[in-house]
């Protein structure tokens, strides 16, 4: 391996971020000189910086967040054209290298994805992200869509408790929603500040130390960004872009989005079962061989050490697999596997030409809408039709890229 100078770029201490198991996810990706790497969710740069500084790598970085485009255009500069820095969302990574020309499939030695919710997001108050600080509600990753402040004026209470319950895991879904309409009627809820106390009044604090207003501000941002949806295509379109031997190493940090990346490993790393011998003859079947090895069989957990010194780390869980010569379960043109229901029972009626309600209604949509893939929280049907946790066929509200009902559309 030859010597490679490191990437030194200051960053201020406002906006300073510890990548979580930085050095699992690089030992996890193997990175070798000459090698073509992805950072799906750039964040402050921290696998980035850590994959040029461990070989003479390349590396393309994705994040929808202008702020996060900023800090990486710096370090574009500063890195001698081994960085290219990319403005979008994750779930459009296959078009955003293709623009550049460096799309092809099978042509990426690893991807990284680090999800949810970075640490500058969270602590700047004007981001609307956290409960900690009253801001306004907003938690948009970029400018695009509906903020949160829009879906908690906006959903009927049954859809709202719904949204809460399937991507919160928030068992006192109902009492919150209940408490969110009835503080609306008298004026709009606007700020975080605002939302959190209505929430900490109608949930009791729990024996886990969680703040009462942790799994609806959760919710709300899934929602609001699309992150479950995101998720099931930017994994689709990985499978699509590494080559044999190219690994993928995912860091999530809650239950759902785990479970998405956990199911979506697993039926890879299986391929499609043999058909019963008692089955007649399908000529539409085609054969699956499995597309990843999955490199641990369970998920790889911070050490004490470095959950001391970065309490945010505590719930993270990274899964890393490796590509195959098998091909791809999607082909993205839509033809999958099979393994969701399709959508369109009607949820989230925006088209994405209006504001308001419609359009707040159409974020909600991608609680309802999706296809079922994966393992819905217990008891979430009491709450209506299931959720899918990222399924591989979505539909999205034209202008939006929320799951509404309507057309079926392949993910990528």
């Amino acid at each position: 391996m030859s010597v490679v100078a490191r990437v030194e770029e200051p960053m201020d201490s406002d906006t300073a971020h510890i990548p979580v198991l930085l050095t699992e996810v690089v030992a996890g990706l193997k990175p070798a000189d000459r090698g073509r790497y992805v950072d799906a969710t750039f964040g402050t740069g921290g696998y980035s910086r850590a994959l040029l500084d461990a070989a003479d790598t390349q590396v393309w970085a994705l994040d929808r967040d202008p702020e996060a485009v900023a800090i990486g255009r710096a370090l574009e500069a500063a890195t001698g054209g081994r960085l290219t820095m990319i403005e979008g969302r994750f779930g459009s990574l296959t078009s955003r290298l293709d623009a550049l020309g460096v799309g092809a499939a099978g042509g990426f030695d690893g991807i990284a994805f680090d999800l949810g919710v970075s640490s500058p997001q969270l602590d700047t108050p004007e981001r609307g992200f956290s409960f900690r600080f009253d801001g306004p509600l907003d938690m948009r990753m970029d400018a695009d869509g509906p903020t949160a402040a829009e879906l908690v004026n906006s959903l009927p209470e049954a859809r709202l408790a719904r949204l809460i319950f399937e991507l919160g895991e928030e068992k006192r879904a109902r009492r919150v929603a209940r408490a969110i309409a009835t503080a609306r009627e008298g004026r709009a809820i606007t700020r975080t500040g605002q939302l959190a106390e209505i929430v900490r009044a109608a949930v009791p604090r729990g024996q886990d130390g969680l703040d009462p207003a942790t799994r609806t501000f959760q919710a709300l941002r899934i929602a609001v960004n699309d992150e479950i949806g995101e998720l099931a295509r930017g994994l689709a379109a990985a499978e699509r872009l590494l080559k044999p031997g190219g690994r993928l190493a995912v860091v999530s940090f809650h239950s759902l989005e785990d479970r998405v990346v956990k199911e979506f490993l697993r039926a890879r790393a299986i391929g499609q079962p043999a058909p019963s011998r008692h089955a007649p003859p399908d000529p539409r079947r085609r054969e699956r061989r499995p597309s990843f090895r999955l490199i641990e069989r369970r998920p790889v957990a911070p050490g004490a050490a470095e959950v001391a010194e970065n309490p945010r780390a505590r719930s993270a869980r990274l899964r890393i697999a490796e590509r195959t010569d098998a091909a791809p379960f999607d082909d993205g043109n839509g033809n999958g596997n099979g393994s969701g229901r399709g959508a369109g029972n009607g949820h989230g009626r925006a088209s994405g030409g209006g504001h308001g309600r419609d359009q707040a209604e159409a974020a909600a949509g991608r609680v309802a809408s999706g296809p079922s893939y994966g393992r819905a929280p217990r008891g979430s049907q009491r709450l209506g039709q299931r959720h899918a946790y990222g399924g591989l066929q979505v539909c999205r509200a034209p202008g939006i890229g929320d799951w509404a009902g309507g057309r079926r559309e392949g993910v990528g």
